[in-house]
């Protein structure tokens, strides 16, 4: 993915579309474009359940968001493909079937579904690419900027490796290889380990499972043993914990500091418990709500919300200038918890400290 426009502009956006004269604006598009303003079905696709986030946040806070847009009377219909392009793509044709107004989708495979892309251009129906850039003439890009959330990654785990890091070893847990995220989370993350660490391993993580990571730390701990292995850098948290079982397993009491992403409440309470270094933090509202907005604006024809809302450009490997929006990403370890994910209503100080956490939340002054 290429990115052509700054990301300031569009992130102020997200989180004030109001104020970005928007939604709710005075002006031509707001009095001349009454079209669809009532009833509209939009399609919602999401990739798997192993990642959290994308059924207890995306999906409910899409519906939230659409039922506001539309005065309750829009709909959006859902599926889930558990992992499976196939499936994803049997579920891509019934939305295409049953004459949906739009698709929002977030891909298994990020090549693979571009031949329904397709078939949703050819049936008049927009297409927006929500948290993965999609292949195929996609109407419009929802995510975060990835490539900083590497970055962010890197750089804190190169801090948490300190003085004379460039003599320790790191394993690096890629991502899917069919999600184009991947690609761009190593990009940012090497742009920060490369020549600071020695780069002793790196895996690719089918499907991101959690159970590949582990399978994969425990080839790096055969091979280079876990009193040789100072950090590990994995790029979501379902796999950091694979990688701290794998760790585990192999007897290691102290772990070394290990990277996340998604704020998983699992992988917050290991932070609390000192297991996990750090995680990054992509605010689910600000995204979930961009698309939902983009989605709506699409469907009334109203152009002028829409190309607010998308005032970035990216190119996927078959299409150039696709307008997109970003939004911003922070990084969470034990001193910023209550800072960002509590403070944001993500989670509760009593959900993340239940009673086996309870002193090490005390100890990290989270106090219900």
């Amino acid at each position: 993915m290429r990115r052509t426009v700054p990301v300031v502009t569009a992130a102020l956006c997200a989180l004030s579309l109001t104020a970005c004269g928007v939604f709710g604006a005075d002006g031509p598009d707001g009095d001349d474009a009454p079209a669809r303003d009532g009833e509209m079905t939009v399609g919602l696709l999401l990739p798997d359940k192993d990642t959290a986030r994308f059924e207890k946040f995306d999906h409910p806070l899409i519906e939230k968001r659409v039922s506001e847009l539309t005065g309750g009377k829009g709909e959006v219909v859902h599926a889930n493909a558990e992992g499976s392009s196939a499936r994803q793509s049997e579920q891509f044709g019934r939305l295409i079937a049953d004459e949906v107004d739009v698709i929002l989708v977030n891909a298994v495979d990020a090549e693979a579904v571009a031949s329904d892309v397709r078939k949703a251009e050819e049936a008049g129906i927009p297409v927006i690419a929500y948290d993965r850039l999609a292949q195929g003439p996609v109407d419009a890009y929802v995510s975060h900027d990835n490539e900083l959330v590497g970055e962010v990654q890197g750089r804190a785990l190169a801090e948490a490796l300190g003085a004379g890091s460039e003599k320790r070893k790191v394993v690096m847990m890629h991502g899917a290889p069919a999600d184009p995220n991947t690609a761009l989370f190593k990009e940012g993350a090497l742009s920060e380990l490369e020549g600071e660490v020695d780069i002793a391993a790196q895996y690719d993580t089918e499907k991101w499972l959690p159970e590949v990571a582990e399978a994969n730390m425990s080839k790096a701990i055969r091979s280079i043993g876990a009193e040789n292995i100072a950090g590990v850098y994995s790029a979501n948290d379902g796999m950091a914990g694979g990688v701290i079982e794998a760790l585990r397993k192999a007897g290691v009491s102290e772990l070394p500091p290990v990277t996340g992403q998604d704020a998983d409440l699992a992988a917050l309470r290991r932070i609390v418990a000192g297991e996990q270094h750090m995680t990054v933090y992509k605010s689910f509202r600000l995204e979930a709500y961009g698309a939902a907005e983009m989605a709506v604006a699409r469907v009334r024809e109203r152009d002028i919300e829409f190309d607010a809302l998308a005032r970035e450009r990216v190119d996927s490997p078959t299409h150039k200038n696709i307008p997109t929006m970003l939004v911003p990403v922070v990084a969470v370890t034990k001193d910023t918890i209550e800072d960002t994910v509590v403070q944001d209503g993500v989670y509760s100080v009593k959900e993340i400290c239940t009673a086996a956490y309870a002193q090490a939340c005390a100890a990290a002054g989270l106090t219900t």
